[in-house]
């Protein structure tokens, strides 16, 4: 049986709460994600065991970063120290948790603060989130790796629409997507060539650069993975089938897909992306979870991109995993915050 704790506990309970490691569960930011990014966050939050650590949920606005105790009071994060105030008591971080979906979590820019104020946290550092969140500069280098990955065309806000030369490169039917953006926002699969320019408009929206690529056909898969001791971990793998016309927000977060886990694949196969994926986590320099998408054509897996701060709501694929591989998700979450209070601050 946990133990609870209130601002009334005595000297002892007072001095044991205090002990426990201080974590920070980062949610909220800048882009379309940010309500998704709530929801994941509460659920690390709702998950980790008060009695092991003294979590606080650290809420990412534009204008202020507020933290919220297990009482729902709220304090002001003071951005140059990361530190808040309770009692007038500073608190400092032991580690923080990243659940933030898009800017500021997923673009390395929180990794950034962290890293300079020698503050452990669970995600990639800032130099490998800014590289898997551009698309466009991610699958050209998995291409130097052997990594299969579809033709594409890049597009940025300001250039003249050439459809004549986006057909010829990519074909249709293709897909047009902001380059730096989640959940599927502002992705258009596009049949005929009179529509790109609509598709284009409709992915500006969500980002200035774009990446249009060739529809690819076959089986899409999402493999989640993680580092524990030492050791890459491949969690079940998920097959994608979707009810709509590919795996958009729809299918994602309002159940218009089947999601079957373990995925349905030959050892062969298997093999093939376990040794895929693994690659891509040691060489990209990957940490914490991560999870890469893939459509397998006549066998071989072709990337379509690197989540480094994938969904964690009760509808997103990786607790789906953690549970198929038999794991508690508070285990899973609290070995997350373990690894990432071993690696080195630099």
């Amino acid at each position: 049986m946990g133990l609870r704790f209130n601002f009334k506990c005595n000297t002892f309970a007072k001095s044991l709460f205090m002990s426990k490691k201080v974590v920070g569960i980062a949610m909220g930011g800048y882009s379309s994600e940010r309500e998704i990014s709530l929801e994941s966050g509460n659920t690390v939050y709702r998950a980790l065991p008060q009695s092991q650590w003294n979590c606080h949920r650290i809420v990412v606005d534009k204008n202020n970063w507020t933290v919220l105790d297990h009482q729902e009071n709220h304090y002001p994060l003071d951005p140059k120290t990361f530190t808040f105030k309770i009692d007038g008591k500073v608190v400092h971080f032991d580690v923080v948790f990243n659940a933030i979906h898009g800017s500021p979590g997923e673009d390395g820019q929180l990794a950034e603060i962290l890293g300079q104020l020698q503050i452990p946290h669970s995600s990639c550092s800032q130099e490998i989130a800014a590289l898997t969140f551009n698309k466009r500069d991610c699958l050209e280098k998995v291409k130097e790796w052997k990594i299969s990955v579809a033709k594409s065309f890049t597009f940025d806000q300001g250039e003249p629409l050439d459809v004549h030369a986006i057909e010829k490169k990519v074909g249709l039917p293709c897909f047009v997507k902001p380059n730096r953006s989640g959940s599927s926002y502002g992705i258009v699969k596009v049949y005929e060539k009179k529509a790109l320019k609509e598709a284009v408009n409709t992915a500006l929206k969500e980002d200035v650069q774009l990446i249009i690529e060739a529809a690819l056909v076959g089986m899409e898969i999402t493999v989640g993975a993680y580092v524990l001791d030492g050791e890459v971990i491949v969690l079940p793998i998920t097959e994608i089938i979707s009810e709509n016309d590919f795996f958009d927000y729809d299918a994602k977060y309002n159940g218009k897909s089947q999601e079957i886990t373990p995925a349905r694949l030959d050892d062969t196969t298997l093999n093939e992306i376990h040794a895929t994926v693994k690659k891509l986590y040691r060489q990209l320099g990957l940490q914490g979870i991560c999870r890469s998408e893939f459509i397998i054509v006549k066998g071989i897996p072709h990337l379509l991109e690197v989540n480094t701060i994938p969904g964690l709501t009760t509808a997103s694929i990786i607790p789906q995993q953690v549970s198929a591989a038999g794991i508690e998700l508070a285990d899973f979450f609290e070995s997350l915050l373990t690894e990432a209070m071993k690696k080195p601050l630099i």
